[in-house]
């Protein structure tokens, strides 16, 4: 595989779901590729979602699930604080891995809005990574600072889903 000349920082953000799923379809395309990939999970616990499963058992994929779950139903802030920086000291080893074409932080931004980092310490890392190291950051209200250093931002946008029903999450679409 030929490296790229610079690695591109992209940013999947926005109220409307498929901020994930459009990270692991990229991912999907690298490893189509012979890319090598690091999915790494701030904010998902341990729930077994049909992605985990795909992702614990796919060769030249290395996914780490780190996060203690949904932090809004949470009732140790500090706990979810500490997952969410031993994922950030895990991310910022990756940053500079040589074994690792496409890194995948997933849930970062929400981590971020939630003062588990600072924006400054991420985009500082972002901005010393490893040349050719391409990083896509997911989660709610991207800040305006990761914005404007990103070479691609696609914000969702909800428009029209089966939760408004009252409708639970689907085996297979949603998880």
């Amino acid at each position: 595989m030929v490296k790229q000349q610079k690695g591109l920082l992209l940013i999947y953000t926005g109220a409307g779901k498929g901020k994930t799923t459009a990270a692991l379809g990229t991912a999907v395309r690298a490893l189509g590729h012979g890319m090598r990939v690091a999915m790494l999970q701030f904010i998902k616990g341990k729930w077994r979602t049909g992605e985990r499963r795909f992702g614990e058992q796919t060769e030249n994929l290395i996914w780490l699930t780190m996060g203690e779950g949904c932090t809004l139903r949470s009732t140790d802030p500090s706990r979810d604080r500490a997952a969410a920086r031993l994922a950030w000291e895990k991310a910022r080893e990756f940053l500079g891995c040589e074994d690792v074409d496409l890194l995948v932080l997933d849930e970062i931004i929400y981590a971020i809005n939630l003062n588990f980092m600072s924006v400054e310490e991420v985009k500082a890392a972002l901005e010393t990574r490893r040349h050719d190291l391409h990083v896509i950051l997911t989660g709610r209200s991207a800040p305006t600072e990761l914005i404007e250093i990103a070479d691609l931002v696609t914000e969702m946008r909800a428009v029209k889903h089966p939760f408004e029903r009252g409708e639970r999450g689907r085996i297979g679409l949603d998880f």
